[in-house]
């Protein structure tokens, strides 16, 4: 046989060996099945790894058992009974802005539109036609079709345990271990409560398991990439990025996990020599137009709907510029023409550039005695309204008016009269009444007589001297000629003796912030020449640009008021303090949210188990210990699959240590997703069959015991010994 022939035949010997690999058993009657030889995208042979993408996975099959599924998904719709008529606790606040959306109203949220939009399009297409007041918790919704947006809500909440399921299979390889996971959030109270309520949370949610379902099954096409199923769950993986992020800012948690994960997949292909740079370039761009401009497009486009739809004016106009102003429907700015220059003799109003800073307002009531000097009280105001015009006059109250209007110009010295009160703009050296190391701003005289202390220089940020102020264009600050301090809004509300408002001080720090600009808003000056606002008009980068700022200066702004009800980050894991969603005594209907205990405090051990169990792993293998079989794969998924889980826990929890802002108890619900699924991870590393049905009696017992306070209850509150729930008030701090 000559070497043609000889190479001939080895080729034919070879992929016979590829196409006809027979099944057989072992000694303990269990099939090993050799896996065909495939060639991956640079070339090399490798064996196509079981579910998960590991080599020697303990599963029998390869297919997601679909019968088990379904039971999860079955159980999962059961568990939400929608049947209170009451609106309860944030239904006040996103079951209003749904109506925004159907009424095309404005408003202003510190969270993404994408939640409130979808709650406010499920309403609309189930026949809600946006006329319930949302005014406070408890109110009756009566004849109004509320169902759908909860509904909405319900629907997306049951899909959590068998996304739970299918991401504890995808890593751990065992339906036990899976189904433990979804139980845990199937019997959970807290997750019941959350989900049958107009909220964002069952949403916000949705989206984050929906990314990391889609991650963990991106993963498994390692070995098949550039297919069709590769692009799918990448470009899946992306969409549901989006959809966290459009829904609440925390969903830059879960953006956080699929970066890491996705660095560490890039840097393992870069490591692998038989690649070429070439092909690693094309993963890079993949992944680069999968995970970062397909999702910042659809970010963006959630931004563009909401503004098309959001085109009429409404309670949110106050905390956006002027200019963003101009172009709401029905808003005093829009399509309205006036002068463009400030001018002596000109009534206007002012408004902060900070955000909530409010126009600068007055109004009849004093300063209370004890708080600075007992003179007309100055405030920033949200809202437009009468109180906000004041008169522009020249330092000594001449006015000519024969001749043309004078400009007001930077380096100009002015008084400000409240054309309602006459009273004129006043500072002094009198501390303000929540920010100490201020001055008190006043409204001082009558008839706009007072004194040197109501001279107030203006200064155009960025402007020389002689430069005119333009009406909406000019950031422009107030210094006051007496003290040196500044026109300031700080941002604090007043006590109810301040109506609410904003406090207005005069700061002795001098330096440029938004909260000592001002702009000039409205103005009405008959011997001015008017011009088109329409010229103001933002560009749609700049609304969305000023739209963020405002979210997230809104966001930091958010502290408790005077007895209102928080919690904080060390209370959540232990379950420490619910929250009380609903009624407050034991004629009303009370829903209370906490999560079952049962599940929140085996979450809990199995936290310091797994941290216990993986130091030993990594040392095990730091050491050189031999693992083999099931061992090795256990330890496997306690190191990957856990890993990753463990990660996501603690992206989603320790980040509201550093928080400012006000915390709430529902903050760590994303976060108990992953220590559940941890959970049902962690059992994994031993055989769980046996565990499976003691915690799932657990759960489910314990779910029975406290299911009213989910569903509702009436009746003595649990501190009475003849409430039904008196015997499982497990903590004092509990309050239901």
């Amino acid at each position: 046989m000559d070497g043609r022939q000889k190479e001939h035949c080895t080729q034919r010997q070879d992929t016979s060996a590829v196409r006809h690999r027979k099944t057989c058993k072992t000694n303990e009657g269990s099939e090993c099945l050799s896996q065909p030889s495939n060639e991956t995208s640079n070339g090399a042979n490798k064996r196509i790894p079981k579910r998960g993408g590991h080599l020697d996975s303990p599963s029998k099959d390869d297919h997601v058992p679909v019968h088990t599924l379904v039971l999860v998904l079955v159980l999962s719709l059961c568990k939400i009974v929608i049947i209170t008529l009451l609106s309860i606790w944030d239904e006040t606040h996103f079951g209003k802005m749904g109506s925004y959306y159907i009424n095309r109203t404005f408003f202003f949220d510190v969270h993404p539109p994408l939640g409130k939009m979808l709650i406010g399009l499920a309403g609309y297409l189930t026949g809600y036609d946006g006329t319930f007041p949302f005014i406070k918790p408890g109110d009756k919704y009566e004849h109004h079709n509320y169902w759908g947006m909860r509904a909405f809500c319900a629907a997306l909440g049951s899909c959590l345990p068998p996304f739970a399921f299918l991401i504890v299979l995808e890593l751990s390889h065992s339906t036990p271990a899976a189904l433990i996971a979804a139980s845990l959030l199937i019997f959970d109270t807290g997750c019941i409560t959350l989900s049958q309520y107009i909220l964002l949370d069952p949403i916000l949610m949705f989206f984050i398991m929906g990314s990391v379902l889609c991650m963990v099954r991106f993963n498994t096409q390692r070995l098949r990439p550039f297919s069709f199923s590769w692009w799918f769950w990448l470009l899946l993986t992306g969409f549901c990025l989006s959809g966290s992020l459009g829904v609440k800012f925390v969903g830059l948690f879960v953006i956080l996990l699929v970066g890491i994960n996705t660095a560490f997949d890039l840097w393992r292909l870069l490591g692998d020599l038989s690649l070429s740079l070439v092909d690693f370039g094309k993963h890079l761009l993949a992944r680069v137009f999968g995970l970062i401009m397909l999702p910042l497009f659809l970010y963006t486009t959630i931004f563009a709907v909401h503004f098309v739809v959001l085109n009429r004016s409404g309670p949110g106009d106050g905390f956006f510029s002027s200019s963003f102003q101009s172009r709401l429907i029905g808003n005093n700015l829009h399509n309205a023409s006036m002068p463009e220059y400030l001018a002596y003799g000109s009534v206007i109003t002012v408004k902060n550039l900070r955000i909530a800073g409010g126009y600068l307002h007055s109004h009849w009531h004093l300063y209370p005695e004890g708080v600075g000097a007992h003179q007309q009280q100055v405030t920033g105001y949200l809202h437009k309204d009468y109180n906000n015009l004041w008169l522009v006059k020249r330092p000594d109250n001449s006015d000519d008016l024969t001749g043309p209007p004078e400009l007001v110009r930077h380096g100009d010295i002015i008084k400000l009269e409240h054309k309602e009160t006459t009273r004129n703009l006043h500072s002094h050296f009198h501390e303000a009444p929540l920010t100490k190391k201020h001055l008190q701003v006043t409204g001082y005289g009558i008839n706009g007589s007072g004194d040197m202390n109501d001279l107030w220089q203006v200064e155009v940020c960025g402007g020389k001297k002689g430069d005119p102020v333009k009406v909406l264009r000019s950031k422009v600050r107030f210094l006051h000629r007496s003290t040196g301090c500044v026109l300031c809004s700080s941002g604090k509300t007043l006590p109810k003796w301040g109506w609410e408002q904003v406090e207005v001080t005069c700061s002795p720090y001098v330096k440029e912030t938004p909260s000592t600009q001002w702009n000039i808003e409205d103005l009405i000056n008959p011997k001015l020449p008017n011009i088109s606002l329409s010229v103001l008009k933002p560009t749609f980068l700049e609304i969305i640009w000023e739209s963020h700022i405002v979210m997230i200066r809104g966001n930091s702004g958010l502290k408790p008021k005077d007895n209102e009800m928080h919690s904080k980050p060390w209370h959540w894991p232990i379950n420490y303090q619910g929250l009380r969603f609903s009624g407050v005594n034991e004629t009303e209907y009370r829903v209370y949210l906490l999560g079952n205990p049962v599940i929140w405090w085996l979450n809990l051990l199995s936290l310091a188990l797994f941290v216990l169990m993986l130091t030993v792993a990594s040392l095990a293998k730091q050491r050189g210990v031999k693992m083999e079989g099931m061992r090795k794969v256990h330890c496997h998924t306690l190191m990957e699959g856990g890993g990753m889980l463990l990660l996501g826990w603690l992206l989603h929890y320790l980040p509201f240590y550093i928080m400012g802002r006000i915390l709430y108890y529902h903050h760590y619900f994303p976060a108990m997703l992953f220590s559940s699924m941890l959970t049902g991870t962690t059992d994994r590393a031993e055989p769980v069959q046996a565990r499976l049905l003691m915690f799932s009696i657990s759960a489910c017992f314990s779910f029975y015991l406290f299911h009213p306070l989910s569903y509702g209850m009436r009746g003595p509150l649990a501190h009475d010994p003849a409430s039904f729930m008196a015997g499982l008030r497990w903590m004092e701090s509990w309050e239901f």
